[in-house]
């Protein structure tokens, strides 16, 4: 309550709390002070101390209490942390002290301290002072603090840094420590070194499994270095080091086995060989062999491996240490087990060539060896093996290489002949391979003799052949050919000998035609025609009977026709005569190739025959040799040119024969082409056979048969033959026939123009004419025929246009017949023609551009209205001003909606004659335009006719009416004054009315005007005017007009001043009068508002009297503190302010201490 009192305690805190010391009250002075402390102020601190102080002293676990909730902030830390230290806190001490010798003295109390509380101190703590007191509790007790360090490096790990913990581990060496500390750190590092150092320790604390563990799983530590310690290390297990060797490579293998042997672990590699990498078994027998270890060891290690092991790598490690047999057992066991692995059958193969026990028998008949590799072993050991070797895996560079080294040529010449391969052959032969010629030697002298094959005889005589040996070649074949030999027969051989001799030595080849007969002669024969021996190709082809062949080379290379005519008669075949034909028709010899066919009975030629007789013109015998095809085929070429031929040489007769005979003629196509080479008559004859009556027509106009070309036109019935009959007549002067053709053609919209030019083109206009008036009869006339007829008529018969117009308006076309009048310059039909298509733009141009043809009034007025150009309108005011200016009222009254009426006036007066428009200005007036109307006042001024001019000016204000008034306020005519000062006073110009006025005693207008003003000033100087002048009537008047503007003070001061006061006193009456009325209102008015001010006075009365009827119904209210201001102990006299009315409550404000509002005076 002493904390929450209004001002504060009135009592010191730290005297309340001696007080509850002196009577040993320490709770109740820790309740007083944890009260009063609550705000936790700065100015508090002393006390805050004090607290602490007296429970660490008395109750420690209440201060620890205290400080657990974090009450107090401004105590003396020190002080207090001495305090913790003594009674036991240790932690609390720790959070308190800020010096690191206090820190280390405390926190070595570990056996008094929570671990837990502990490492959350240590976080607390910079990374140098945190490492202090890491090697302080490490050097007070290793083996107790160690637990509670590798927490502390576990949990701040990143703080600290993981070397530094690592060294801090290293210094007091130890492992322990690094062991678990690492353990937690390594699944999260990639750093080689950290990984290195967990094996380490591992190891040393004897954590076996986990060394094997990360040995096996991990990939960041460095595996040299780990396999150098693991060896020195010297562990009860080699699992470890197995890892490290068997994962990073083989380099390490041969070291991890001449370790375990060395130190006398020899089921370990058995286990590795067996379990671990079966693959790396070669290495390590490889090892073995190099440690002397004996062989029963190693060929046991190698059997319980068996087929898991990789043999090439085995025998290639066995192989290098020349201990190759001790594989023997092994390999026969793989063997017998069915193997057909060639590495397998290449060290058998290399033992037993080794143990020379019958080798040559198993190079001949293993299938699995490779040749390459055993040939190779077999070279320095025995070169005829390596020979064999080779040839069963025809290894042929390999086997050419050992030979030529070894001097075994005659085995290399039976391995080439054997093989039969170009390649081999080409390397042999090679001009660069310094062993050729022995090679040959043996080839022709052992080789080819022994040789029983024809085909390894041919290839080894193609090899020559292609590496240029012709002369050896031909001794060769000599030999073996033209000798008694087992190839004396060789169909190939005879072949290959006669071929060599045409490329070698070509004037052997006739003896070897004459005296060879079993060779393949087309063959021979078209070699020696590609190497020019023709003769002798003539006589292999002779030779063999093949007579087309023959005299093929007499006509294409011989190049004697003759000779192929002696040889065609002397063998009588169809074949050759064909042959003999067709060179005598290259040749341009038509008539003889012409009869070599026909001796042929050959048909087969006959487009080339026919090409050949057309451009020799030849056709009777054409016509002989179409005969003698027709009678083997079925061509419509054939039959078509044989009509041809007919027409050619006239025989018309003939033609009509075979078109009503069967045939296959292509009859239109033989029409279009006699057509086109002007055979009229034959063409004729097949136009009217197959009905082809276009043609006919075509044909007939050609021969001048006109009747005959328009009846069959008729039946064409075409539109491209009744315009080329048509055309023809008309050149023909045939006009009736032209105009028959001429109606079938101008029914069709698109020939019609066509058929209009050629007529014009030649003068025949009234044909023409004729011809499109017949046709406006017709059932299919349409709109062009009428549209063409107008455009004629246009042209050449001007009288008949407009009537024609009229008549047919709805089916021409206008367009055009508009373009055709203009050309023509018929104007008046042109504006008829505008008209019609709603173009009066162009119509009312055409008629103000023409109008002495085309100008007709009524018709321009129905016109100018209509178009669509506004200046239209005014280029007829101007056309009809100029031709027509008695009429142009009535052209401006139907124009009166659309133009401006000011540009008309302007254009008028421009002219000069304003006054020829007046009725249409009048007309146009009530529009109240400004230039209409000065133009009419003008006028109406002109005329002095101010009647007119003065209900212009009431009527229609829009125009300059000061200038009007200028302009006439001198004019000679009073009547035109009058108006004038009738415009001042409408323009609000009152002095100069008033002035104009006086000036002509219009004293009425003057007072009028004075009234209308509104001006004081103007009405009182009127009066004295009229004083002055002596015009005691105007002056009651004006005092009568000018009655609201003039003061009656000044009107009693002037009358009585001029005498004028029975002229005033009428004025006076009525004045008085006025006045009186007026104020006997405002006396009303009074009366009333005073009524109404006092009926609200008594509502109000009665609004309080009810309010204060509901306020005795409620209680009473206390009374109200003392004010600011008002009189009390130690404050100043004077009164005070009034309390505020108290609202709310019915009650009406009162005046203060009860006295009754003053009223202001």
């Amino acid at each position: 309550m002493m904390s929450q009192m209004e001002g504060g305690c009135p009592v010191d805190y730290n005297t309340i709390t001696d007080l509850f010391l002196q009577r040993n009250m320490i709770r109740e002075a820790t309740a007083f002070l944890l009260d009063v402390l609550k705000p936790n102020l700065p100015e508090h601190a002393f006390l805050q101390t004090k607290v602490l102080e007296i429970n660490l002293v008395t109750f420690p676990n209440v201060a620890d209490a205290i400080l657990a909730n974090g009450m107090f902030s401004h105590y003396d830390r020190p002080r207090i942390a001495q305090l913790c230290e003594k009674a036991g806190l240790y932690v609390r001490a720790l959070q308190h002290y800020s010096e690191l010798p206090d820190i280390k003295r405390v926190i070595v109390n570990t056996h008094a301290i929570e671990p837990q509380a502990l490492v959350e101190f240590f976080g607390t703590l910079s990374k140098e002072w945190a490492l202090e007191c890491m090697k302080d509790l490490l050097l007070v007790n290793l083996r107790g603090n160690l637990q509670i360090i590798v927490q502390v490096a576990k949990e701040y790990c990143e703080q600290l840094g993981v070397e530094a913990c690592i060294k801090l581990f290293e210094q007091f060496k130890s492992y322990e420590g690094l062991y678990f500390f690492l353990g937690s750190y390594l699944s999260s590092s990639e750093d080689p070194d950290i990984h290195f150092k967990y094996i380490e320790a591992a190891a040393k604390t004897g954590q076996i499994k986990e060394v094997e563990r990360v040995t096996r799983e991990s990939n960041f530590y460095d595996p040299e270095k780990t396999k150098n310690f693991l060896m020195e290390a010297k562990l009860p297990d080699a699992r470890p080091l197995i890892n490290v060797c068997d994962r990073f490579g083989f380099v390490h293998v041969p070291d991890l086995t001449h370790y375990l042997y060395s130190n006398n672990m020899l089921r370990y590699i058995e286990g590795y060989v067996q379990k671990v990498n079966p693959g790396n078994a070669p290495l390590v027998v490889g090892q073995l062999l190099d440690d002397e270890c004996p062989e029963d060891f190693i060929k046991g290690l190698i059997l319980s491996v068996r087929s898991l092991l990789p043999v090439e790598p085995l025998v290639e490690e066995c192989e290098k240490r020349n201990r190759l047999r001790l594989l023997t057992q092994f390999l026969e066991h793989l063997v017998s087990e069915g193997s057909q692995d060639v590495h397998v059958h290449n060290a058998l193969g290399k033992i037993i060539i080794d143990s020379n026990n019958n080798p040559e028998h198993f190079l001949t008949t293993n299938p699995y060896y490779d040749s390459r590799v055993v040939g190779k072993y077999c070279e320095k050991r025995d070169p005829t093996l390596a020979v064999v070797a080779y040839r069963r895996g025809q290894c042929d560079d390999e086997l050419i290489n050992v030979t030529n080294k070894n001097s075994l040529f005659k085995l290399q010449a039976r391995y080439v002949v054997e093989r039969m391969d170009a390649d081999i052959w080409a390397k042999v032969l090679d001009p660069e391979n310094e062993f050729r010629r022995l090679l040959i030697d043996q080839v022709v002298s052992t080789a080819l003799p022994e040789s029983k094959s024809p085909e390894q005889v041919s290839a080894a005589v193609k090899a020559f052949m292609t590496a240029d040996l012709p002369h050896e070649l031909i001794e060769l074949l000599e030999k073996i050919v033209l000798q008694n030999s087992a190839f004396s027969g060789n169909f190939k051989l005879q072949n290959l000998l006669i071929l060599t001799a045409i490329k070698a030595d070509p004037s052997r080849v006739m003896d070897y035609v004459n005296r060879l007969d079993n060779f393949d002669g087309p063959a021979v024969g078209e070699v020696a025609v590609e190497a020019q021996l023709y003769e002798e190709a003539y006589a292999i082809f002779k030779k063999f009977n093949l007579n087309v062949q023959a005299v093929n080379v007499l006509l294409d290379n011989i190049r004697d026709i003759n000779r192929a005519v002696e040889f065609a008669f002397r063998v009588e075949e169809d074949a050759v005569w064909s042959q003999v034909a067709k060179a005598q028709l290259r040749e341009g010899l038509v008539s003889d190739a012409i009869e070599s066919f026909i001796r042929a009975d050959d048909a087969t030629q006959f487009l080339e025959v026919i090409r050949a007789a057309e451009d020799g013109d030849v056709y009777h015998d054409l016509v002989k040799y179409l005969l003698m095809v027709r009678q083997k085929t079925k061509e419509p070429k054939v039959d078509s040119e044989l009509i041809y031929a007919y027409a050619k040489i006239d025989r018309l007769g003939d033609i009509e024969e075979f078109i009503l005979m069967p045939n296959v003629a292509n009859l239109p196509n033989v029409g279009d082409r006699l057509y086109d080479e002007a055979l009229y008559e034959a063409a004729k004859i097949i136009f009217a056979f197959i009905s082809n009556w276009g043609k006919l027509a075509s044909t007939l106009v050609k021969l001048k048969q006109f009747q005959g070309a328009v009846d069959a036109a008729r039946k064409a019935n075409s539109a491209k033959t009744w315009k080329e009959v048509c055309f023809a007549c008309v050149d023909a002067e045939e006009f009736r026939l032209a105009q028959i053709c001429g109606l079938n053609i101008i029914v069709q919209v698109d020939d019609l123009e066509e058929v209009s030019e050629y007529y014009q083109n030649r003068g025949c206009f009234n044909e023409l004419i004729s011809l499109m008036e017949s046709g406006l009869g017709l059932e299919r006339a349409h709109m062009g025929i009428f549209t063409e007829l107008g455009v004629l008529y246009a042209r050449y018969r001007h009288e008949k246009l407009m009537e024609h117009i009229k008549l047919f308006s709805t089916r021409l076309n206008i367009p055009k017949l508009i373009r055709a009048c203009d050309e023509q310059q018929h104007w008046k039909e042109l504006t008829y023609l505008y008209i019609q298509y709603d173009e009066f733009d162009n119509a009312a141009t055409t008629v103000m551009n023409h109008s002495p043809e085309a100008w007709d009034h009524m018709q321009f007025k129905d016109i100018i209205v209509k178009v669509a150009n506004v200046e239209l309108y005014y280029k007829a005011v101007h056309f009809y001003l100029q031709e027509h200016p008695d009429l142009i009222n009535d052209v401006l009254n139907v124009l009166a909606l659309r133009v401006d009426h000011t540009r008309v006036v302007d254009i008028m007066r421009k002219a000069g004659h304003l006054r020829l428009v007046k009725p249409y200005m009048v007309a146009v007036q009530s529009n109240n335009v400004s230039a209409v109307n000065e133009a009419l006042n003008e006028i109406y001024v002109e005329e002095e006719d101010y009647d007119r001019l003065r209900e212009s000016i009431d009527l229609h204000d829009n125009f300059d009416q000061i200038g009007l008034a200028q302009k006439i306020e001198k004019h000679e005519l009073l009547e035109m004054r009058r108006v004038a000062a009738y415009i001042y006073k409408k323009a609000g110009r009152w002095k100069q009315s008033i002035a104009l006025s006086k000036k002509d005693n219009l004293y009425k207008d003057a007072m009028e005007t004075a009234s209308q003003s509104g001006d004081r000033e103007l009405a009182e100087e009127l009066l004295v005017y009229f004083i002055e002048q002596g015009k005691k009537e105007c002056f009651a008047s004006c005092l009568f007009v000018c009655y609201d503007l003039i003061r009656p003070d000044v009107v009693l001061e002037l009358a009585w001043m001029n005498n004028m006061i029975d002229f005033a006193f009428p004025y006076l009456l009525q004045f008085i009068r006025e006045y009186t009325g007026k104020v006997d209102e405002l006396i009303k008015d009074k009366i009333e508002a005073m009524k109404e001010v006092k009926a609200k006075e008594e509502e109000e009365k009665d609004v309080v009297m009810q309010q204060n009827m509901y306020a005795q119904l409620l209680p009473l209210a206390l009374p109200a503190p003392p004010m600011p201001g008002m009189g009390g102990p130690g404050m100043g006299g004077g009164f005070s302010a009034p309390p505020p009315p108290m609202s709310g409550m019915g009650m009406p404000p009162m005046p203060p201490f009860g006295m009754p509002p003053m009223g202001s005076y």
